[in-house]
Protein backbone atom coordinates (compact mmCIF):
# COMPACT_ATOMS: atom_id res chain seq x y z
CA UNK A 1 0.00 0.00 0.00
CA UNK A 2 1.35 3.94 -1.11
CA UNK A 3 1.67 6.44 1.63
CA UNK A 4 -1.72 8.18 -0.67
CA UNK A 5 -3.33 4.97 -0.49
CA UNK A 6 -3.32 4.79 3.63
CA UNK A 7 -4.39 8.30 3.41
CA UNK A 8 -7.49 7.96 1.41
CA UNK A 9 -8.32 4.27 2.86
CA UNK A 10 -8.66 6.34 6.44
CA UNK A 11 -10.26 8.77 4.99
CA UNK A 12 -12.93 7.12 3.43
CA UNK A 13 -13.32 3.53 5.81
CA UNK A 14 -15.47 1.47 4.20
CA UNK A 15 -18.92 0.52 6.32
CA UNK A 16 -18.56 -2.19 8.24
CA UNK A 17 -14.53 -2.76 8.93
CA UNK A 18 -14.21 -0.62 12.08
CA UNK A 19 -11.10 -2.62 14.13
CA UNK A 20 -11.07 -3.54 17.19
CA UNK A 21 -7.61 -2.44 17.27
CA UNK A 22 -5.86 0.13 15.50
CA UNK A 23 -1.98 1.05 15.96
CA UNK A 24 -0.05 4.00 16.13
CA UNK A 25 3.23 5.16 15.59
CA UNK A 26 5.30 8.69 15.50
CA UNK A 27 6.24 8.40 12.34
CA UNK A 28 7.74 5.64 10.08
CA UNK A 29 10.72 7.41 8.08
CA UNK A 30 13.70 5.53 9.59
CA UNK A 31 14.95 2.44 10.91
CA UNK A 32 15.19 2.88 15.34
CA UNK A 33 14.21 0.67 17.91
CA UNK A 34 11.09 2.38 18.00
CA UNK A 35 10.20 1.46 14.74
CA UNK A 36 11.05 -2.48 15.69
CA UNK A 37 8.68 -2.07 18.74
CA UNK A 38 6.27 -0.77 16.21
CA UNK A 39 6.60 -3.56 13.60
CA UNK A 40 6.40 -6.03 16.42
CA UNK A 41 3.16 -4.50 17.89
CA UNK A 42 1.94 -5.41 13.94
CA UNK A 43 3.08 -8.99 14.27
CA UNK A 44 1.06 -9.43 18.27
CA UNK A 45 -1.76 -7.52 15.62
CA UNK A 46 -1.89 -8.45 12.35
CA UNK A 47 -5.20 -7.56 11.68
CA UNK A 48 -4.75 -3.94 12.77
CA UNK A 49 -4.59 -1.07 10.78
CA UNK A 50 -0.68 1.48 11.32
CA UNK A 51 -1.98 4.81 11.97
CA UNK A 52 1.22 7.52 11.72
CA UNK A 53 2.28 11.06 10.12
CA UNK A 54 4.96 10.55 7.74
CA UNK A 55 5.77 6.84 5.87
CA UNK A 56 8.84 6.59 3.71
CA UNK A 57 9.20 3.03 3.01
CA UNK A 58 13.05 3.51 1.43
CA UNK A 59 13.96 5.12 5.07
CA UNK A 60 12.59 2.70 7.37
CA UNK A 61 12.43 -1.26 7.52
CA UNK A 62 11.02 -3.12 4.17
CA UNK A 63 8.39 -5.39 6.71
CA UNK A 64 6.08 -2.49 6.97
CA UNK A 65 5.40 -2.69 2.95
CA UNK A 66 2.35 -4.83 3.37
CA UNK A 67 0.84 -3.29 6.76
CA UNK A 68 -2.38 -1.56 6.05
CA UNK A 69 -0.74 2.30 6.73
CA UNK A 70 -2.89 5.02 7.62
CA UNK A 71 -1.25 8.54 6.70
CA UNK A 72 -2.97 11.93 7.07
CA UNK A 73 -2.35 15.19 5.20
CA UNK A 74 1.19 15.24 6.36
CA UNK A 75 2.35 12.36 4.39
CA UNK A 76 1.48 14.52 0.96
CA UNK A 77 4.84 15.99 1.45
CA UNK A 78 8.15 14.43 -0.72
CA UNK A 79 10.16 16.72 1.42
CA UNK A 80 8.75 15.93 4.61
CA UNK A 81 8.23 12.28 4.37
CA UNK A 82 12.00 11.86 3.76
CA UNK A 83 13.20 14.25 6.58
CA UNK A 84 10.59 14.04 9.43
CA UNK A 85 12.98 16.49 11.34
CA UNK A 86 11.73 19.63 9.09
CA UNK A 87 8.09 18.69 10.20
CA UNK A 88 8.88 19.62 13.53
CA UNK A 89 6.67 22.77 13.71
CA UNK A 90 3.62 20.48 11.53
CA UNK A 91 3.65 16.97 13.82
CA UNK A 92 1.03 18.34 17.06
CA UNK A 93 -1.15 19.78 14.62
CA UNK A 94 -1.19 17.06 11.96
CA UNK A 95 -1.57 14.20 14.99
CA UNK A 96 -4.30 16.18 16.47
CA UNK A 97 -6.52 16.48 13.38
CA UNK A 98 -6.01 12.77 12.74
CA UNK A 99 -8.80 10.75 14.55
CA UNK A 100 -8.56 7.01 14.81
CA UNK A 101 -11.94 4.86 14.85
CA UNK A 102 -11.54 1.74 17.02
CA UNK A 103 -12.64 0.34 20.04
CA UNK A 104 -8.60 0.47 21.07
CA UNK A 105 -5.59 2.10 19.92
CA UNK A 106 -2.65 1.26 20.88
CA UNK A 107 0.43 3.82 20.39
CA UNK A 108 3.80 3.62 20.08
CA UNK A 109 5.13 7.04 20.99
CA UNK A 110 8.17 8.72 21.87
CA UNK A 111 6.94 11.90 21.20
CA UNK A 112 3.56 12.42 18.98
CA UNK A 113 1.45 9.36 18.74
CA UNK A 114 -0.19 9.42 22.24
CA UNK A 115 -1.62 12.88 20.72
CA UNK A 116 -3.50 10.80 17.69
CA UNK A 117 -7.61 11.27 18.91
CA UNK A 118 -9.47 8.13 18.66
CA UNK A 119 -13.49 7.86 19.85
CA UNK A 120 -12.13 4.67 22.05
CA UNK A 121 -9.92 4.19 24.34
CA UNK A 122 -6.35 5.05 24.05
CA UNK A 123 -3.21 2.86 25.64
CA UNK A 124 0.16 4.42 25.23
CA UNK A 125 3.27 2.42 25.15
CA UNK A 126 6.17 5.19 25.92
CA UNK A 127 9.60 4.65 24.63
CA UNK A 128 9.98 8.02 26.00
CA UNK A 129 8.54 11.39 26.67
CA UNK A 130 9.53 13.93 23.78
CA UNK A 131 14.15 13.91 23.98
CA UNK A 132 13.87 17.15 22.15
CA UNK A 133 11.13 19.23 25.09
CA UNK A 134 12.59 17.44 27.95
CA UNK A 135 16.13 16.17 27.31
CA UNK A 136 17.07 18.89 24.51
CA UNK A 137 20.73 19.49 25.88
CA UNK A 138 21.43 15.50 25.81
CA UNK A 139 19.35 15.04 22.13
CA UNK A 140 21.04 17.93 20.33
CA UNK A 141 24.57 17.23 21.54
CA UNK A 142 27.34 19.44 20.70
CA UNK A 143 29.23 18.62 17.27
CA UNK A 144 32.80 19.59 16.28
CA UNK A 145 32.46 20.90 12.90
CA UNK A 146 31.47 24.11 12.10
CA UNK A 147 28.66 22.82 9.61
CA UNK A 148 26.90 20.58 12.35
CA UNK A 149 27.47 23.92 14.89
CA UNK A 150 25.45 25.69 12.46
CA UNK A 151 22.40 22.99 12.19
CA UNK A 152 22.57 22.62 16.43
CA UNK A 153 22.33 26.51 16.81
CA UNK A 154 19.37 26.34 14.25
CA UNK A 155 17.55 23.19 15.81
CA UNK A 156 18.18 24.80 18.92
CA UNK A 157 16.42 28.41 18.53
CA UNK A 158 13.16 26.42 16.46
CA UNK A 159 12.95 24.28 19.58
CA UNK A 160 13.15 27.39 21.76
CA UNK A 161 10.85 28.92 20.01
CA UNK A 162 8.37 26.12 20.02
CA UNK A 163 9.13 23.85 23.11
CA UNK A 164 6.95 26.17 25.41
CA UNK A 165 3.43 25.58 23.31
CA UNK A 166 4.71 21.64 22.66
CA UNK A 167 5.04 21.34 26.10
CA UNK A 168 1.30 22.30 26.99
CA UNK A 169 0.30 20.16 23.92
CA UNK A 170 2.11 17.13 25.51
CA UNK A 171 0.67 17.31 28.82
CA UNK A 172 -2.99 17.45 27.35
CA UNK A 173 -2.38 15.08 24.77
CA UNK A 174 -1.14 12.66 27.81
CA UNK A 175 -3.85 13.02 29.93
CA UNK A 176 -6.27 12.04 27.86
CA UNK A 177 -4.72 8.25 27.65
CA UNK A 178 -6.84 5.91 29.28
CA UNK A 179 -3.43 3.90 30.27
CA UNK A 180 0.68 4.49 30.11
CA UNK A 181 2.64 1.34 29.03
CA UNK A 182 6.77 2.71 29.24
CA UNK A 183 9.65 0.48 27.92
CA UNK A 184 11.94 0.50 30.85
CA UNK A 185 12.04 1.54 34.26
CA UNK A 186 14.22 4.87 33.36
CA UNK A 187 11.10 5.79 30.95
CA UNK A 188 8.48 4.58 33.95
CA UNK A 189 9.62 7.40 36.18
CA UNK A 190 10.39 10.08 33.38
CA UNK A 191 6.63 9.55 32.37
CA UNK A 192 5.89 10.21 36.31
CA UNK A 193 8.32 13.26 36.32
CA UNK A 194 6.96 14.36 33.06
CA UNK A 195 3.04 13.33 33.16
CA UNK A 196 2.22 12.23 36.87
CA UNK A 197 1.05 9.07 35.39
CA UNK A 198 1.79 5.84 36.63
CA UNK A 199 3.06 3.52 33.85
CA UNK A 200 3.27 0.06 33.89
CA UNK A 201 6.61 -1.60 33.01
CA UNK A 202 6.42 -3.49 29.78
CA UNK A 203 9.98 -4.17 28.57
CA UNK A 204 9.92 -4.94 24.91
CA UNK A 205 11.17 -8.40 23.29
CA UNK A 206 14.14 -8.43 20.69
CA UNK A 207 13.27 -7.76 17.39
CA UNK A 208 16.18 -9.44 15.42
CA UNK A 209 16.65 -12.92 16.40
CA UNK A 210 18.65 -16.05 15.35
CA UNK A 211 15.89 -17.60 13.87
CA UNK A 212 15.92 -16.21 10.32
CA UNK A 213 18.36 -16.23 7.54
CA UNK A 214 21.76 -15.01 7.69
CA UNK A 215 24.20 -13.52 4.92
CA UNK A 216 27.60 -12.53 5.46
CA UNK A 217 28.81 -9.11 5.05
CA UNK A 218 31.89 -8.98 2.35
CA UNK A 219 35.05 -7.91 3.67
CA UNK A 220 34.37 -8.88 7.52
CA UNK A 221 36.15 -11.60 9.33
CA UNK A 222 34.04 -12.33 12.72
CA UNK A 223 35.80 -11.16 15.75
CA UNK A 224 35.15 -7.14 15.02
CA UNK A 225 33.68 -4.99 17.24
CA UNK A 226 30.14 -3.86 17.29
CA UNK A 227 27.94 -0.71 17.39
CA UNK A 228 24.01 -0.51 16.50
CA UNK A 229 22.94 2.83 16.68
CA UNK A 230 20.92 5.86 14.55
CA UNK A 231 23.62 8.35 14.26
CA UNK A 232 22.41 10.96 15.97
CA UNK A 233 24.76 12.99 18.72
CA UNK A 234 23.07 11.28 21.96
CA UNK A 235 24.00 7.96 20.93
CA UNK A 236 28.08 8.84 21.48
CA UNK A 237 29.20 7.11 18.30
CA UNK A 238 31.53 9.12 18.23
CA UNK A 239 33.50 7.94 21.27
CA UNK A 240 32.99 3.93 20.35
CA UNK A 241 35.14 5.31 17.35
CA UNK A 242 37.61 7.18 19.08
CA UNK A 243 37.63 4.02 21.67
CA UNK A 244 38.13 1.27 18.94
CA UNK A 245 41.39 3.47 17.78
CA UNK A 246 42.72 2.85 21.43
CA UNK A 247 43.08 -0.51 20.56
CA UNK A 248 45.68 -2.26 18.88
CA UNK A 249 44.02 -4.86 16.06
CA UNK A 250 40.00 -3.85 16.87
CA UNK A 251 38.10 -3.78 14.19
CA UNK A 252 35.20 -1.67 14.92
CA UNK A 253 31.72 -2.13 12.56
CA UNK A 254 29.22 0.54 13.14
CA UNK A 255 25.62 -0.08 11.65
CA UNK A 256 23.23 2.55 11.50
CA UNK A 257 22.02 6.06 9.98
CA UNK A 258 20.61 9.22 10.49
CA UNK A 259 21.60 12.95 10.46
CA UNK A 260 24.91 12.62 11.95
CA UNK A 261 25.67 10.31 9.33
CA UNK A 262 28.47 12.69 7.65
CA UNK A 263 30.63 13.26 10.68
CA UNK A 264 30.41 10.04 11.60
CA UNK A 265 32.12 8.57 8.67
CA UNK A 266 34.07 10.80 7.79
CA UNK A 267 35.47 10.10 12.01
CA UNK A 268 35.49 6.19 10.54
CA UNK A 269 37.66 6.39 7.05
CA UNK A 270 40.08 8.46 9.21
CA UNK A 271 40.29 6.14 12.16
CA UNK A 272 39.83 2.62 9.92
CA UNK A 273 36.43 2.15 11.60
CA UNK A 274 33.34 0.47 9.47
CA UNK A 275 29.94 2.00 8.70
CA UNK A 276 27.15 0.35 7.22
CA UNK A 277 23.72 2.06 6.17
CA UNK A 278 20.83 0.13 5.21
CA UNK A 279 21.47 -3.42 5.59
CA UNK A 280 19.15 -6.08 5.33
CA UNK A 281 17.91 -7.82 8.65
CA UNK A 282 19.73 -11.33 7.18
CA UNK A 283 23.73 -9.51 7.28
CA UNK A 284 22.32 -7.80 10.82
CA UNK A 285 22.06 -11.26 11.90
CA UNK A 286 25.52 -12.28 10.84
CA UNK A 287 27.32 -9.13 12.38
CA UNK A 288 25.54 -10.13 15.53
CA UNK A 289 26.61 -13.62 15.54
CA UNK A 290 30.03 -13.14 14.12
CA UNK A 291 30.91 -9.80 16.67
CA UNK A 292 33.47 -10.53 19.48
CA UNK A 293 31.20 -7.90 21.47
CA UNK A 294 28.64 -5.05 21.21
CA UNK A 295 29.58 -1.49 22.69
CA UNK A 296 26.34 0.30 24.00
CA UNK A 297 27.86 4.02 24.88
CA UNK A 298 23.99 5.80 24.01
CA UNK A 299 21.64 7.30 27.18
CA UNK A 300 19.24 4.46 26.01
CA UNK A 301 15.54 4.38 27.82
CA UNK A 302 15.90 1.16 27.04
CA UNK A 303 17.57 -0.11 24.32
CA UNK A 304 17.37 -3.33 22.13
CA UNK A 305 20.60 -4.08 20.91
CA UNK A 306 22.02 -5.20 23.90
CA UNK A 307 19.69 -7.90 24.18
CA UNK A 308 19.82 -8.92 20.05
CA UNK A 309 23.40 -9.43 20.56
CA UNK A 310 22.50 -11.81 23.64
CA UNK A 311 20.39 -13.76 21.50
CA UNK A 312 23.27 -14.89 19.29
CA UNK A 313 25.13 -15.67 22.17
CA UNK A 314 27.38 -12.07 21.83
CA UNK A 315 28.40 -10.32 25.14
CA UNK A 316 27.85 -6.76 25.91
CA UNK A 317 30.27 -3.33 26.85
CA UNK A 318 27.66 -0.41 27.75
CA UNK A 319 26.61 2.26 29.29
CA UNK A 320 26.16 1.78 32.96
CA UNK A 321 23.03 4.25 32.91
CA UNK A 322 19.27 4.30 31.47
CA UNK A 323 17.73 1.28 30.29
CA UNK A 324 20.48 -1.15 30.16
CA UNK A 325 20.57 -1.05 33.76
CA UNK A 326 16.93 -3.57 32.95
CA UNK A 327 19.04 -5.63 30.49
CA UNK A 328 22.49 -6.34 31.08
CA UNK A 329 23.56 -8.14 34.13
CA UNK A 330 27.07 -7.89 34.70
CA UNK A 331 30.00 -10.04 34.72
CA UNK A 332 26.88 -13.01 32.91
CA UNK A 333 26.03 -10.75 29.98
CA UNK A 334 28.02 -8.17 29.98
CA UNK A 335 30.39 -5.31 31.45
CA UNK A 336 29.68 -1.50 32.60
CA UNK A 337 31.60 1.41 31.76
CA UNK A 338 30.81 4.40 34.20
CA UNK A 339 32.45 7.15 32.56
CA UNK A 340 31.30 8.60 29.20
CA UNK A 341 35.03 8.64 27.46
CA UNK A 342 36.87 6.98 25.30
CA UNK A 343 39.58 5.79 27.55
CA UNK A 344 36.44 4.39 29.47
CA UNK A 345 34.76 2.16 26.76
CA UNK A 346 38.15 0.94 25.29
CA UNK A 347 38.75 -0.65 28.92
CA UNK A 348 36.03 -2.29 29.37
CA UNK A 349 36.44 -3.74 25.92
CA UNK A 350 39.75 -5.02 26.58
CA UNK A 351 38.17 -6.29 30.08
CA UNK A 352 35.46 -8.48 27.70
CA UNK A 353 37.79 -9.59 25.31
CA UNK A 354 40.05 -11.20 27.95
CA UNK A 355 36.48 -12.79 29.80
CA UNK A 356 35.16 -16.32 29.11
CA UNK A 357 31.70 -15.89 28.51
CA UNK A 358 29.06 -18.60 29.11
CA UNK A 359 26.63 -19.15 25.60
CA UNK A 360 23.88 -20.39 27.35
CA UNK A 361 24.10 -17.25 30.30
CA UNK A 362 23.61 -14.57 26.96
CA UNK A 363 20.95 -16.62 24.67
CA UNK A 364 19.32 -17.18 28.36
CA UNK A 365 18.99 -13.42 29.10
CA UNK A 366 17.00 -12.79 25.55
CA UNK A 367 14.97 -15.27 25.87
CA UNK A 368 13.77 -13.79 29.54
CA UNK A 369 12.57 -10.74 27.07
CA UNK A 370 10.17 -12.76 24.96
CA UNK A 371 7.93 -12.15 21.99
CA UNK A 372 5.09 -14.34 23.02
CA UNK A 373 5.12 -12.72 27.04
CA UNK A 374 4.81 -9.29 25.33
CA UNK A 375 2.17 -10.08 22.99
CA UNK A 376 0.17 -11.77 25.53
CA UNK A 377 0.85 -8.24 28.21
CA UNK A 378 -0.47 -6.10 25.17
CA UNK A 379 -3.46 -8.79 24.33
CA UNK A 380 -4.51 -8.78 28.52
CA UNK A 381 -4.56 -4.73 28.39
CA UNK A 382 -6.25 -4.27 25.35
CA UNK A 383 -8.86 -6.61 26.48
CA UNK A 384 -8.95 -4.82 29.76
CA UNK A 385 -9.83 -1.36 28.97
CA UNK A 386 -12.30 -1.96 26.18
CA UNK A 387 -15.58 -0.36 27.15
CA UNK A 388 -18.37 -3.05 27.52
Amino acid sequence: MTPTQGARAEETPEVGTRPTVALAHDYLTQRGGAERVAMIMVQAFPDAPLHTTLYHLPGTFPQFEPVDIRTGWLNHSKVLRRNHRLALPLLAPAVSSHTIDADVVLASSSGWAHGFRTDGQMVVYCHAPARWLYQAQRYLGAHTSTAHSTTALVERAVLAALAPGLRCWDRRAAARADLYLANSSVSARLVYEVYGIAAEFLPPPPAVLPDGPEEPVEGLTPGFGLCVARLLPYKNVDLVIEAAAQLDGFELVIVGDGPDRERIAAMAAETGARLLSGIPDTQLRWLYRSASVLVAASFEDFGLSPLEANAFATPVVALRAGGYLDTVVEGSTGLFFDELTPTDIAAAVDLASRQRWDPQALTGRADEFGMDRFAQRLHEVVGAVVRP
